[in-house]
This record gives C-alpha cells, structure tokens and sequence, in this order.
C-alpha cells in the first residue's frame, strides 16, 4: 500500500462503527467511511470535542452538524501548497489528502526531469481536477498545468488554492469543460502532454449533461488520452475510489492502453492513511501509475 504519511496538518486520529475522526488543521471533524466496518474502544479524547459531525442518512445523503466550526480555514502541505476548506455537500471539504502520495510520486518525476534538462518544460494535464491539489503540486514541482474540471465553482475554489500557494502568476490553464470531450478537441487539434493526470468520479455529469459511469467509460477515455500523450512522456496516473476497480485492473488497464506504446514501468496499489490511535492504515482507495523507464 502506498501511504500519505506526511501530512503535519492532517491526521485520521481514530476510527469506529462506519466513522473516521479527523484533525484538519486545528480542527476535529467526525465523517462517514465505509471501509470502517470495526469497532475500537474511542479512547481517544477527541471524540468527545467535535467541531463538526456529518450525519448520514439511512435515505441516502445526509447533513453536517457544527460545533465551533468557522465557515472557511487552511491548512498547508509539507511541499509548500496550501488549501482553503469548507464543508460541503455530501461530507466533503474540498481535499482528499490520501493524495498526497500521489502528489510526493509524481512531483519527484517531474524534478528530475527538470533537473535533467532545465529548458523543457513539462507539460501536465489534470483531468476532474476538482479543488486542485494535483495542480498545485504539480506546479510547485515545475509543471505547465492545464487543469480541467466540469464545475465551475470548483476551478474557481482551485485558483483560490493555487493563489494561496504562492502560484497566481504560475503557468497553470484553468478550464470548466467535459473532460472527455475536451481530450476529443485536443486529438484534433493535435495536442499533446508529457504527463496525465486523471480522478475521475464514480459517476457524474458534464457541463451540458453529458452522463459520465466509470465503469463504462473509464477504459476507452484511457485510450483517448493515449493519443494525446508526447513521445517522451515521463508519467501517467490515474485514482479510484470504486470498489470495482482494484489495482490490479488498473495495472491491466494501463497495460493494454498505455505501455503497449510507451514502454515503461506499470505499477498500481491501494492508496491509504496512517490511523494515530491504533497505527494502523485506513485504505482510501487504489492508485495506477506509468512511469518512462
């Protein structure tokens, strides 16, 4: 498993009954997770100081309770990104910070390659960017980023992120569009990238209702971005959190679509994060990675 194990302001404190309690910053947040299907004794203290408790629903959804929570905070990544948070629909604050690990693989790639040959600029594409923690580390690493996302309110959160960061006037593309359909516009246009970056939902819709299942559309989108890929490509990663879609059928995936044409190292592996109480490790998902060789 590939561990985000260097976060100083996060931290999953605790874990029982179908809950994870977290520290974000300063802040103590109780959310819902699946994969808990345990009890542990809640020795912890901070289960009994909440600042806000997502409740789930047995309907479905659910809704946040506060306890002292501001509307708005930050907390910062140890390679210099920072993040504005907020609670929002569906449990979410606006980070996943299992990504962590994705950030630190990819942000040594691309440094080397820049140490390596300083002139070349390395060309990034992240697709369902969301809020922008990809970007911005990918950025600070280096990068020329475009980032795509079909929310417009989360490309706009994703700028905030990337101001905050010390990155305004860094070379990042901010666009609201369909991921599919945009990778369709740049084969045309005959675009390429020497990295990609992908994070797609489970299910969702575009900016015009284009209806997006990831079990139906996840490969031939990987063979789409294929194309799009430079000759002297250096990385391609892809994230799941469906349960379908475990790392071996990354690793296949990425096989059959990517390495036939860029040969290079394919590897993939559940992603998750350390659990303070019991030193245990909470998987949040699984990871597929190319690498040149």
């Amino acid at each position: 498993m590939w561990i985000a194990d260097n976060w100083k302001d996060y931290e999953i404190l605790d874990t029982s009954d179908g809950e994870k309690l977290e520290r974000w910053g300063k802040y103590i947040l109780l959310r819902p997770d699946p994969q808990v299907i345990w009890k542990s004794d809640k020795k912890n203290k901070n289960w009994k100081s909440l600042n806000g408790h997502y409740h789930r629903s047995s309907k479905g959804g659910g809704e946040w309770e506060f306890f002292d929570l501001p509307n708005e905070w930050q907390i910062s990544y140890a390679n210099g990104a920072k993040f504005n948070l907020k609670p929002f629909a569906f449990k979410h604050t606006g980070l996943f910070p299992e990504q962590a690990v994705n950030w630190d693989w990819f942000s040594s790639i691309i440094k080397r390659e820049k140490e390596t040959n300083p002139d070349k600029p390395i060309k990034v594409l992240n697709l369902f960017a969301y809020t922008g923690g990809a970007t911005i580390a990918a950025s600070l690493a280096g990068a020329e980023v475009t980032h795509v996302d079909a929310s417009k309110g989360m490309v706009q959160w994703a700028k905030e992120n990337a101001e905050v960061s010390g990155l305004k006037d860094a070379k990042i593309r901010w666009l609201v569009d369909d991921c599919v359909k945009f990778v369709e516009r740049e084969i045309r246009r005959g675009n390429k990238y020497d990295a990609i970056i992908m994070d797609p939902p489970s299910y969702g819709r575009g900016p015009k209702g284009e209806i997006w299942k990831i079990e139906e559309s996840i490969y031939p989108f990987v063979e789409l971005c294929e194309q799009i890929l430079s000759d002297d490509a250096v990385f391609f990663l892809i994230n799941s959190y469906t349960t379908g879609l475990q790392p071996a059928v990354l690793s296949y995936m990425i096989n059959m679509a990517i390495n036939k044409k860029h040969k290079g190292v394919v590897k993939a592996d559940e992603i998750g994060i350390p659990v303070t109480e019991t030193g245990l490790v909470l998987p949040c998902g699984a990871s597929g990675r190319w690498m040149k060789e």
